[in-house]
């Protein structure tokens, strides 16, 4: 055999699991022959069906829509045959049962009549995700009052599931189906998101929550205004998370047990390898913990059994609101380990609801407005957004406090005074008229920001939406038309890390070309392959992937690109202009280094230069591995905005090969 074969089996080695990993979903059992021959051929007769209705819908986009309500169910078997998800012998009563619903759905919709839309109870219904074409799932317990004539909107409450191993959508639709959950508020809808498996509802599993809610609001009358969030263990992680990164959204939330941040709760400072430095400013994507401040608009009850480990969460984020003057209603169920208790959950509905009626949330500026980020991922608060910082993965501040007058002598008006910190731009929006002004006077406005002289804002009349944008230029803040000057900017949704790439449209480009290093083309097949398996393991969905000589303008305009090679094998990679990597006579360049391209291997998120709307990364997937499957606070970002590899190097625990430099690109997207 020889060296350099050796050295491919190698690298192929090492970018396996360690035996420190988990694998997620697990093994599943070994069903019968006959079993599975039936279920097989009973699916690829239910995808055939679907195909001949498909066609004979064209022309008819409505009925088009519904069809997610039945790929669902096929889907669901058809996976957990194809990779062996079956967990329990009943699974395949089960998916028997999937597919004779989803006959029954298409049934209904190609004779134009589909009763399951008016159904109250429990119900399961699905969508196309934007982030890969998937179909999703999502379970709705429908209230008994409910019917499609309802002039009235209802309250909303989503519950996010606990952690479940083999919680495959085949296990999810039969539980969904047969189980309306832990709460079911009267009058209210109770939507289950599915959450794409198994991820704290993090990066696509957040974007699943969104994406399910607006689905829903398109078939059903919601409320808005009355939307909670709400759920346990890892669901009540999720709660956290999603509480205090869209304070905005909801009236209310109500986390049961989970994590709220992740050095503590895993104890990572005993790690036998520390985290890196980059690592730990990463942890402020998604530690509750540094977006406390957050809550102090919004109604948050707690749960915790008092014998529960979980009650840390609580237990921090207590803490953490603490140092801003707030209070957590932090409801524990006496002697209880990791489960409600009957009086805690009644207690739990009377305290959600006292706190729906009284918050009631508005789009309009309430008289004191509060907003804490670390990234402009998460951006919206109320009537206040967020658009860029003077430094991402430290601590921006905005706090705005308005004052509206009405007197005869001075007519009427806005004004507001704001004090923010590490913020470099943002928009204020008062959506409604104010309060006592006539419906036709021009109304003042004027802005005090950071101590500076008043600004005055464009007048508009009161009855109609007020925007406007300020950006931070020489230390002083200016009224501006728009926040796009032309510049590349960090800005909400182009910001990066890596991982960030994979919470909207992606698209996987493969090289067409071949590297002329074996090693390195060894190790780009072998990590391209596995970002795919674990996409589909983790997130539950197959990537869109084209060759590079494939891509359209389309894709360019509409996704983000993930290219996989070197400029030589991938002929995308050198349509890219003014890019921060370069390969040139056998090296691979930044602005400040070189390294050999035969043993090195760049990774990246940057905007796309040939759409800068866009991202497009370098040979990374998510950027989490096998190691953070043990508990879902380690599923969080392993790499900053860029990173080296270099993969003749004996890896470390976490990478297949050793990161010899990695960092964040800065505010404009400049070498740091």
């Amino acid at each position: 055999m020889t060296g350099d074969i050796m050295n491919m089996l190698l690298l192929l080695l090492l970018i396996q699991p360690t035996d420190a990993s988990k694998q997620l979903p697990p093994p599943g059992i070994k069903i019968s022959e006959a079993d599975r021959t039936e279920l097989t051929q009973a699916t690829s007769d239910f995808e055939q069906e679907i195909k001949e209705v498909r066609q004979q819908l064209q022309g008819q986009p409505l009925l088009l829509d519904l069809l997610p309500d039945v790929l669902i169910y096929h889907k669901a078997v058809d996976w957990a045959l194809k990779y062996d998800e079956f967990y329990d012998a009943r699974e395949v009563k089960a998916a028997r049962g999937l597919l004779a619903r989803g006959r029954e759905r298409l049934a209904q919709i190609k004779a134009n009549k589909p009763d399951y839309l008016q159904q109250t109870g429990l119900i399961v219904r699905g969508y196309i995700s934007k982030i890969d074409g998937s179909v999703q799932p999502y379970g709705l317990v429908v209230p008994a009052s409910y019917t499609p004539k309802t002039l009235s909107n209802y309250r909303l409450d989503v519950w996010l599931h606990g952690r479940g191993d083999k919680l495959t959508e085949l296990s999810f639709i039969d539980g969904r189906q047969r189980s309306p959950g832990e709460f079911t508020p009267k009058d209210a809808f109770v939507l289950h998101p599915y959450g794409r498996y198994c991820n704290a509802y993090k990066f696509a599993g957040e974007v699943d929550v969104f994406e399910a809610l607006e689905h829903c609001k398109k078939h059903y009358r919601i409320d808005d205004k009355r939307l909670v969030v709400r759920g346990f263990s890892m669901g009540g992680a999720a709660c956290w998370h999603l509480a205090v990164h869209h304070p905005g959204t909801w009236a209310a939330a109500s986390p049961g047990a989970g994590f709220a941040e992740t050095p503590e709760y895993t104890n990572i400072a005993k790690d036998p390898e520390p985290p890196t430095w980059w690592e730990q400013k990463l942890w402020h994507l998604y530690n509750a913990t540094d977006y406390a401040e957050n809550l102090k608009s919004l109604p948050t009850i707690a749960y915790s059994g008092e014998n529960d480990k979980q009650k840390q969460a609580a237990d921090v984020m207590a803490r953490e609101m603490d140092k801003f003057g707030l209070k957590l209603r932090h409801i524990i169920g006496p002697k209880m380990g990791h489960k409600y208790d009957a009086e805690s959950k009644k207690e739990i509905e009377l305290r959600l609801n006292e706190a729906i009626s009284l918050n009631h949330r508005s789009p309009i500026l309430g008289e004191k407005t509060q907003a804490t980020t670390w990234t402009t991922r998460y951006h919206r608060f109320g009537g206040i957004t967020i658009q860029g910082l003077d430094e991402h993965w430290a601590a921006a501040k905005l706090d705005l406090h308005k004052r509206a007058w009405l007197t005869s002598s001075s007519g009427s008006g806005l004004s507001y005074t704001i004090a923010t910190r590490n913020i470099s731009a943002f928009t204020l929006n008062d959506r409604e008229k104010l309060l006592g002004l006539r419906m036709n006077e021009e109304a003042k406005r004027t802005a005090a920001i950071d101590n500076q002289a008043e600004i005055p804002l464009p007048s508009v009349q009161s009855d109609q939406g007020f925007t406007v944008h300020f950006r931070k230029e020489n230390g002083q803040w200016k009224v501006v038309d728009k926040l796009d000057d032309g510049k590349l900017r960090k800005k909400p949704g182009l910001q990066g890390p890596i991982d960030d790439a994979f919470m909207d449209s992606f698209l996987i480009v493969k090289p067409s070309g071949t590297s002329p290093y074996e090693k390195i083309h060894a190790w780009v097949d072998a990590e391209m392959n596995r970002a795919i398996d674990q996409w589909r393991k983790l997130f539950r969905g197959v990537p869109r992937v084209k060759f590079d000589k494939d891509v359209t303008d389309a894709d360019i305009a509409n996704c983000h690109l993930i290219l996989w090679g070197d400029a030589a094998s991938n002929s995308m990679i050198n349509k890219l202009e003014r890019f921060p990597f370069r390969w040139l006579n056998g090296k691979l360049i930044t602005d400040h280094q070189s390294h050999s391209a035969a043993t090195h291997v760049p990774i990246l998120v940057y905007p796309n230069p040939l759409n800068p709307a866009k991202y497009v990364v370098l040979n990374s997937g998510f950027t989490f591995r096998e190691q953070s499957n043990r508990t879902n606070a380690r599923q969080v970002p392993s790499l900053p905005d860029w990173a080296i590899v270099d993969i003749t190097t004996p890896p470390n625990s976490k990478w297949p090969g050793k990161i010899i430099d990695a960092g964040f690109f800065g505010e404009l997207w400049e070498w740091k």
